[in-house]
């Protein structure tokens, strides 16, 4: 049978809405990281503080060095009195900035530490359906890039920002204390740099969320190739991906040169409008110094130093922060890349909720709908009634909902119509944890944590002594592998059992089971990364582990399951045939095509 090696290869990022950011746009944005910012309020108010100190020491340096200019020729102690203080002074500034820049990088730091820290919690209390929906690249970025991005321009923001505007007050403030006219021409030419800067972020949100997107897509790419590469060398779509790959590749190019460009562009242009302003202050400056214009109070010298620096310093904080708008920008738009996630509507109990204890296992279904897609019909009208300690398999072809019934037992989704009970009760009623512990859960597909076997089997019973977890390993005839490792129940193994055999991990997944003894059984295809030899092995141990327990077992080779109590037969979403085996192969009917083709190519195989 052919595999389709088209799903291995993304063709663009699966984003469900991909103008959300410009819908909410950045006052949304803006909002959500304040709030982020109340734990630290108390440090923005002390950075505040020290960002005054800063600009105040960083003005007081011209006046002192102006004075000390003045004073040369005429008053040799006070010149030297004067750069003493400035000297001071600037050191005071030196303190004042670093104490700052501490205390910003906690702030940013720390803010992205909380709004990782929720975000990763809102992913745990998310429903099935958006992991199912979404790329797994594309969520890591989120949490990881797009966080750092934010990162980044948020302490760019609190370094720059804040001694920025408070320089151009402060300097604004000590001009006008010296001539009022001087800074009058200075103060007429400010609004054309913040045009310029608010004209060209206004038009860079946008790019630098598709930037945030493109980069989404990539690492989505990049994840899904990682983690499917023996399929992609099988078929020998190297050359597909990597095609793939270039195209997102150059867009993500094209983007971000877009957005740099267009960024790019803010601090030429407001660095000729402060060349322009520059230039002013020193004509008129100068011609007042020399007695040529009039413009109030004549400035001397060591003044017109003083204005020259005053001007550069009124002049900077506009590059700076022009800067900053453009970091700005792009913080912004990963910001709320991350915040789509919070905003997600996540799993809640209902009003009530109790939790799941002494569970009999009686399970009923009763008039149940459901589909992934609205426009996908999949489970149409499911009846099952299930008594305590019964063996019910669920048997079809592929497609026709087994696993979906898995899915809604466990509340991993919820019902369209019609209701699931446990004992008698709705299991919206119950919590989902207490109703998840209830069952033990086998599935085809394995999943084991980094670290050691121990800690991998303790997962389904943190408190189970080491006696107890061997006891269990013997049970599933994992203990004889086990002992052969390296370090036994203490070897440390990869990322998804990273350096063990597919069975190997399957045995370890079945010692869980064995381990916590739950009151419900899910067996889906439990055994089938396992030897024929083995499998006759485990067998023994699952009856003995499903005896008195309500176990569902979903099975594609129907041997496995003759001595079931009741083998449900589905096809296209429905259940269309109900017995144990021997009834279901004297009706004729689908069970025995599918039993029979089974067997029959059981047979061929062999």
């Amino acid at each position: 049978m052919a595999l389709d090696i088209s799903g291995f290869v993304p063709k663009g990022n699966l984003n469900t809405d991909k103008d959300a950011l410009a819908r909410k746009g950045r006052g949304h944005t803006i909002r959500r990281v304040l709030h982020f910012l109340r734990r630290c309020r108390y440090k923005i108010m002390l950075s505040l503080v020290l960002a005054f100190l800063s600009v105040l020491f960083t003005l007081l340096v011209p006046i002192r060095v102006g004075d000390a200019i003045d004073c040369i020729g005429k008053d040799p102690e006070g010149f030297w009195q004067n750069i003493l203080a400035a000297v001071l002074l600037a050191l005071a500034v030196g303190i004042t900035q670093f104490a700052m820049n501490l205390i910003n990088n906690s702030i940013s730091y720390s803010t992205v530490r909380d709004i990782r820290n929720a975000t990763i919690n809102k992913i745990e209390h998310l429903p099935l359906s958006y992991i199912d929906s979404h790329q797994q690249g594309d969520i890591v970025s989120r949490v990881v890039a797009d966080a750092d991005q934010f990162a980044e321009g948020l302490l760019l923001g609190f370094t720059q920002a804040f001694t920025g505007i408070m320089t151009i007050i402060g300097t604004l403030a000590f001009m006008l204390s010296m001539n009022v006219l001087i800074t009058a021409a200075v103060v007429l030419i400010t609004p054309l740099s913040i045009f310029i800067a608010r004209f060209i972020s206004n038009r860079t949100y946008a790019m630098f969320a598709k930037q945030s997107r493109e980069r989404g897509a990539q690492t989505a790419l990049i994840d899904e190739m990682i983690g499917n590469e023996k399929a992609v060398k099988a078929f020998s779509k190297e050359k597909d991906v990597l095609e793939r790959f270039d195209d997102i590749n150059e867009k993500l190019s094209e983007t971000s040169l877009s957005a740099v460009f267009f960024s790019s562009l803010t601090n030429p242009s407001t660095r000729f409008v402060n060349a322009v302003c520059y230039a002013i202050v020193a004509v008129c400056a100068a011609m007042s110094a020399m007695g040529k214009w009039n413009f109030g109070p004549q400035v001397s010298v060591g003044m017109l130093t003083v204005f020259l620096s005053y001007a550069n310093q009124y002049t900077k904080p506009f590059n700076e922060i022009s800067s900053v708008i453009s970091e700005l920008q792009n913080a912004l738009a990963c910001a709320a890349r991350v915040f789509e996630i919070l905003d997600e509507s996540g799993e809640h109990e209902e009003d009530g909720a109790e939790t799941l204890s002494d569970c009999s296992g009686q399970v009923a279904a009763e008039g149940v709908d459901f589909s992934y897609d609205p426009e996908t019909e999949l489970i149409k009208d499911l009846n099952i009634s299930v008594s305590p300690g019964q063996r019910v398999a669920i048997v079809g072809p592929t497609g026709c909902g087994k696993t979906t019934i898995i899915n809604l037992l466990m509340r991993f989704y919820d019902t369209d119509r019609g209701s699931i009970s446990v004992d008698s009760k709705d299991i919206r009623n119950y919590t989902r944890p207490s109703l998840r512990r209830s069952y033990g859960m086998v599935l085809q597909d394995t999943w084991l944590k980094s670290g050691t076997i121990m800690d991998n089997l303790k997962l389904a019973k943190p408190d189970a002594t080491k006696e107890e977890i061997i006891a269990a390993a013997r049970e599933s005839h994992a203990h004889g592998f086990i002992r052969r490792l390296e370090r036994g129940y203490d070897t440390v193994i990869g990322e998804d059992g990273g350096g063990l055999s597919n069975g190997q991990k399957q045995l370890l997944c079945i010692t869980r089971v064995m381990l916590s003894i739950p009151p419900m059984l899910i067996l889906d295809e439990a055994t089938s990364s396992i030897d024929t030899r083995t499998e006759m092995k485990i067998s023994s141990a699952f009856e003995k582990l499903m005896q008195g327990r309500t176990s569902f077992i979903v099975a594609h080779r129907l041997s496995t399951v003759r001595n079931a109590d009741m083998i449900l037969v589905m096809k296209d979403g429905r259940i269309v045939e109900t017995g144990d085996h021997d009834s279901l192969m004297e009706q004729d009917g689908f069970y025995k095509k599918l039993y029979e083709a089974g067997t029959a190519a059981a047979g061929a195989g062999a």
